[in-house]
């Protein structure tokens, strides 16, 4: 239990510093960039969309659960198909936050390739639904967009969604791949996976089966992948993981085929699949093995006698600080972001929303619902699967706002 606590508390300080900064450009990019800006080069069926799509995507750190609404709102406010599956694709696999704590924990040039794999598969995904799928005649909803509401001062809202929603994201994931790679550390000997050293393509093949379907977010994949190549696998079959588990999971695939349709669903997993594997194959046999070995001290005792540990610690208290305070309001704290109308005799109906799976879905169903006309307030929690909507409009209209996004909906009528 020592070995294992001592491991956990290494990882966590070596990646609170990159991780911090991640989180506050996160912030940034949410309060100074205008969505509506960058929409305005992903509507047509040309290459051009798909390019900005996947160059739009690869910095956002948003995981493959909060990509989906996000995506799905580019898609509404007329983003082509392309452009929809190729910021899907690109926008899971990295972000400033794990491009930032890849470099901490494998090295700057895992780093890089992360980030370059990442456009590339978008790229190619988007173009191949762009020439292959049929687009609709029409992609714009037929349902008025406003614009999110921003805080009047920036920074408060640049520092809240950073440290605060971003947080609430990704934080279980993060603490769940941090357990995991203590866990792996020290539970499987030295040497253990050196059986794979002979047939690194059964080793990738084995963690892409795992990884399709399951969760995990571009950060917190990094500890995995940084204890399974000091247990023996190789760059290749490690780059596996960091590509293909945040890039996809039941949950999205569920998505993508019921809003975009079983033929781009099958081209959204056949580029993963096929990217995954050639660039894994890619780095095992064309780049050194030094160049993606994990930073010397990271996993170990030597790295509490280094230059700036003292800093790192107070980082990693900081991270654990805000991860608690995240999860915290989270799973207890309740999650109603409405306006107070008390004064005012409004007509209040309660829904029941499927499909929510975490603060960007709550956040994009309450952006929908709020631009319906008649809608005064709107109360959503996601974690209850709760909306509440405030004003003169028919359940109809609610209704089929919400299905449109993607979600499932039921009026209650207790």
């Amino acid at each position: 239990m020592n070995a294992f606590g001592v491991a956990l508390f290494l990882l966590l300080t070596e990646m609170a510093p990159y991780l911090l900064l991640g989180f506050l450009i996160a912030g940034l990019l949410h309060a100074f960039v205008p969505e509506r800006i960058t929409r305005e080069y992903l509507a047509d069926d040309r290459f051009r969309s798909v390019f900005w799509a996947a160059m739009l995507g690869v910095p956002l750190p948003l995981c493959s659960c909060g990509v989906i609404p996000t995506a799905m709102s580019l898609r509404k406010e007329g983003a082509s198909r392309g452009a929809t599956v190729s910021f899907l694709i690109a926008t899971p696999q990295t972000g400033v936050d794990s491009i930032l704590a890849t470099g901490a924990i494998l090295g700057w040039p895992f780093a890089m390739v992360r980030p370059l794999v990442a456009l590339l598969t978008g790229l190619v995904a988007g173009e191949l639904v762009q020439k292959c799928v049929l687009e609709e005649a029409e992609t714009t909803s037929r349902f008025a967009r406003k614009e999110p509401e921003k805080s009047r001062n920036r920074w408060v809202e640049a520092l809240r969604y950073g440290f605060v929603e971003m947080i609430q994201d990704i934080g279980k994931w993060l603490v769940v791949g941090l357990v995991l790679a203590a866990g792996i550390t020290v539970a499987i000997p030295d040497g253990f996976f050196e059986r794979f050293s002979d047939i690194p393509w059964l080793g990738m093949l084995v963690i892409l089966l795992l990884s399709i379907p399951m969760y995990v977010c571009a950060t917190g994949s990094i500890p995995i992948a940084a204890a399974l190549i000091l247990k023996g696998f190789s760059p290749g079959a490690a780059f596996v993981l960091l590509m293909a588990g945040p890039a996809t999971n039941m949950a999205s695939m569920l998505v993508v085929g019921k809003v975009l349709g079983r033929k781009t669903l099958g081209i959204y997993l056949l580029t993963l699949v096929v990217g995954a594997l050639s660039a894994g194959a890619f780095l095992d046999l064309c780049c050194p093995r030094e160049w993606f070995a994990v930073v010397p001290g990271t996993l170990d005792h030597a790295s509490c006698c280094r230059t700036g540990f003292w800093f790192k610690g107070v980082c990693g208290m900081l991270l654990v600080g805000l991860l608690f305070n995240a999860l915290v309001r989270r799973y207890w704290g309740g999650a109603s972001h409405s306006h107070s109308h008390w004064e005012e005799k409004i007509m209040k109906k309660t829904y029941r929303v499927t499909g929510m799976t975490c603060s960007h879905c709550q956040s994009f169903v309450e952006r929908t619902l709020r631009a319906l006309p008649g809608v005064v307030a709107v109360t959503v929690q996601w974690e209850q699967g709760i909306a509440v909507v405030e004003g003169d409009v028919p359940s109809e209209t609610v209704l089929a706002a919400v299905k449109e996004i993607g979600f499932g909906i039921t009026e209650d009528t207790f």
